[in-house]
Order: C-alpha cells, then sequence, then structure tokens
C-alpha cells in the first residue's frame, strides 16, 4: 500500500483533472438548456421531436447565433434601420420600458462599439486603500454635471470583484493615479477569477536586445568620445 503522502499527492493530482473538466461541461451544459429554451417559442412543427422524433441538444445555440446574424444582416440596410428607428419611437412611448431600454440600449453601444474604450484596457489600481493594489477596467470618462465638479484628468474605471468579475464598483479617479498595464482584458479576467493563481504571462525584453559593451571596448570608446 502506498504512503500516505502518496495518496493523498494522487488524490490532489486527479481533483486537478477532473474539476476543471466537471465545471467547463457543467457551465456548458446550463448555457446550451439555457438557449434550448427559444426553441419553445417555435410552433410545434419547427422543433426537432417533430422533424427528426428525438430532442437535439443543441440546436438552440445554433438557433439563437442564426437569429442574431440574420437581425444584422437585416439591420444594416437602409430599411432595416428605418424599421429598427420606427421600433425605437415606439418603445418611447412607454413610460417604464422607455427607461429600462435606453439604459441598456446605452450600456450595450458602449461595450460592443468597435470604437469604445469601455474594457478596452485592463489598469493597476490601489484599492481599497492606499498601498493595497488591484485590477481594474477602464470604461471611459466622467460626463454630465459631474466632469464639472471634478478638477483635473479623470477616468471612470469597473473594479470587479473576485472571484465573480460580474459585481464590483464602479469609481472615478485621477489619471495619473492608474496605471495601464502590458495586458488583454482576458488575460486579466482569468487572473481575477482564478484569485491570482493563474498569473498571466509577461515575456520581458531579451537580453540579446540591448548588447552590453565589454569593459574594454567601453574604455576605448570613452577615450575616442573625449
Amino acid at each position: 500500500m502506498p504512503p500516505k503522502s502518496h495518496i493523498r499527492r494522487y488524490l490532489i493530482t486527479g481533483l486537478v483533472v477532473w474539476v476543471p473538466l466537471v465545471i467547463t461541461v457543467w457551465v456548458l451544459s446550463v448555457l446550451v438548456g439555457t438557449m434550448d429554451q427559444t426553441l419553445l417559442l417555435l410552433p410545434p412543427a419547427f422543433r426537432t421531436e417533430s422533424w427528426l422524433g428525438v430532442y437535439v441538444p443543441g440546436m438552440g445555440v445554433v438557433l439563437t447565433l442564426l437569429v442574431v446574424f440574420l437581425t444584422g444582416v437585416f439591420t444594416a440596410n437602409m430599411i432595416g434601420q428605418r424599421l429598427i428607428r420606427v421600433w425605437e419611437r415606439a418603445v418611447a412611448r412607454i413610460p417604464v420600458v422607455n427607461t429600462i431600454y435606453k439604459s441598456v440600449k446605452q450600456v450595450s453601444d458602449t461595450l460592443f462599439s468597435p470604437t469604445g474604450q469601455a474594457f478596452r484596457k485592463a489598469l493597476l489600481v490601489q484599492w481599497p486603500s492606499p498601498g493595497m493594489w488591484t485590477i481594474a477596467f477602464m470604461t471611459g470618462t466622467p460626463g454630465g454635471d459631474v466632469a464639472n465638479h471634478l478638477q483635473g484628468d479623470y477616468v471612470s474605471i469597473y473594479v470587479p470583484t473576485t472571484p465573480n468579475p460580474t459585481g464590483g464598483y464602479f469609481v472615478m479617479v485621477a489619471r495619473s493615479a492608474v496605471i495601464e498595464l502590458d495586458m488583454s482584458v482576458d488575460a486579466a479576467l482569468k487572473y481575477i477569477i482564478s484569485m491570482g493563481v493563474v498569473a498571466p504571462r509577461y515575456s520581458r525584453p531579451s537580453a540579446l536586445a540591448t548588447p552590453k559593451l565589454d569593459p574594454k571596448n567601453e574604455e576605448r570608446a570613452q577615450v575616442v568620445n573625449r
């Protein structure tokens, strides 16, 4: 029988293999199951049970992607844009729906705009007190009447919590108080979700890029320069 230290090492090794796999399968099953609920909106004749005789998981994903793609194709032309404007004017007349729709649309336009800066940069900031550092994301610059009360150059940042980055804090700080990281947003999110365990790779400049002179040659160069 192997010693206890070996048994514990084997158990930990097995957990390292199985835990990510099980969680990945679970997350995918939840996503697929959620998207498959869109099939309930279709008439029974269009469901897989009718023309295949069996339920096929994942058809909701295909349907969702297809609907999103066709919507993009339709709204890319002039007729589709006119219909969207008509739809937005109709929604604007509904009191409660108008407020929710406008707020969500502004956020989505900011996040998905190719020219926007929201969540395009990972930052290093002192949070929640001086001397304590964490990773944040730039969301833009202060606007409205808020900008009139801030003296200097300020940026708006989002400080996510760990291991769930969907919760966090919206803060406005001086631009000089943040450090832009040479790190992608995806790598920063992995770093946050893993609670610092999965550190992003950073390729330091190679020593060959800055060759050093031999001491004797350096002395000769100084003599020549004189």
